[in-house]
């Protein structure tokens, strides 16, 4: 078993927070995307999706989306429950995980991969080039505030995103809240429940993986 990571990037952080908080250990590779290492052949032929977090089991099973690799640990091994046990608790926290993803992860990414010069023809991951759009930029920070807004909102009842457990669901939208900074966007003062809860997830130890 092998995962294909990079330390700076915000996907295999997910995944790395997952892992710390199972306990589990797994060899890693570290593939450097701002050097380009994950265009190189010797990796395309392992990926060809060229990107990471990716996953390659004993069999040769690869595996490449954050979640699906999560979700494979959680099947091997269940305690401690980060995708839920109870058949609401699992629909909550997937419902949260998939909000986080698409109104405020994808919204960041957004303007990242939109406004960069080292995105330039790069706007979309994978093996296919995607020209820019620099309109998408503002609309990135704007979906940025919004979520920002939302998850305050929604963490005023809420120990944790998806309820009173901590879950994938807080991983995500922690990295996503951290990703933000790539972008200069903070929550605002007036965000209090979302601070509170971000200092809480932030002095977990996965926190530092």
């Amino acid at each position: 078993m092998k995962l294909y990571d990079f330390a700076l990037a915000p996907n295999p952080r997910r995944v790395r927070m997952y892992l710390a908080e199972k306990g589990l250990e797994v060899p890693s590779v570290q593939v450097n995307l701002r050097q380009g290492e994950h265009f190189k052949d010797e990796f395309r032929a392992e990926n060809p999706a060229l990107i990471v977090p990716a996953l390659v089991l004993d069999d040769g099973t690869l595996l490449t989306e954050t979640m699906a690799i999560c979700r494979y640990f959680e099947a091997l091994h269940p305690a401690p429950p980060l995708f839920g046990t109870t058949a609401r608790e699992q629909a909550v926290i997937e419902m949260w995980n998939r909000r986080a993803e698409l109104e405020g992860f994808l919204a960041v990414a957004e303007v990242l991969r939109n406004s960069l010069e080292r995105f330039k023809d790069r706007a979309l991951p994978g093996p296919r080039n995607h020209a820019q759009i620099p309109a998408l930029v503002e609309r990135g920070r704007l979906r940025v505030h919004d979520f920002f807004d939302t998850l305050d909102q929604h963490l005023a009842n809420s120990a944790c995103v998806a309820g009173d457990a901590f879950s994938v669901a807080d991983i995500t939208a922690f990295v996503t809240v951290e990703f933000a900074g790539w972008v200069e966007e903070k929550p605002r003062e007036d965000h209090r429940h979302l601070l509170r809860w971000h200092a809480q997830i932030a002095s977990r130890p996965s926190a530092q993986a």
